[in-house]
């Protein structure tokens, strides 16, 4: 499954999240990206020369997360970011997430 194809889809409150075993085989589809120990969030950090490298970055990751109507928490220093994603709908994790790490590490 290439999951940088696909595209994230609208949630409402009280969508079904994915279990661990689903979660866990997704995981195997993006590189470096790790869950979290409450199994709540897929996270991953990433780093730059400088800070203005980061911030082209970060600014690419808001771009595509707006196009996606996804979007990630962000936390952006000198020479690096991390990404947290999580689907509030569902109160953890959803396909979604991984689409949009996908779509991230495409960058």
């Amino acid at each position: 499954m290439n999951l940088a194809k696909k595209h994230c889809v609208a949630c409402k409150k009280g969508t079904k999240g994915l279990s661990s075993k689903e979660a866990a085989k997704l995981l195997e589809e993006v590189d470096g990206w790790k869950i979290s120990k409450d199994k709540k969030w897929l996270q991953k950090s990433y780093t730059f020369k400088n800070f203005l490298s980061a911030l082209h970055f970060t600014n690419k990751v808001g771009a595509v997360a707006e196009k996606e109507n996804h979007h990630p928490d962000l936390k952006l220093g000198w020479g690096y970011v991390k990404i947290k994603l999580q689907t509030h709908a569902a109160g953890g994790l959803h396909t979604n997430d991984f689409i949009l790490a996908a779509k991230i590490d495409a960058l």
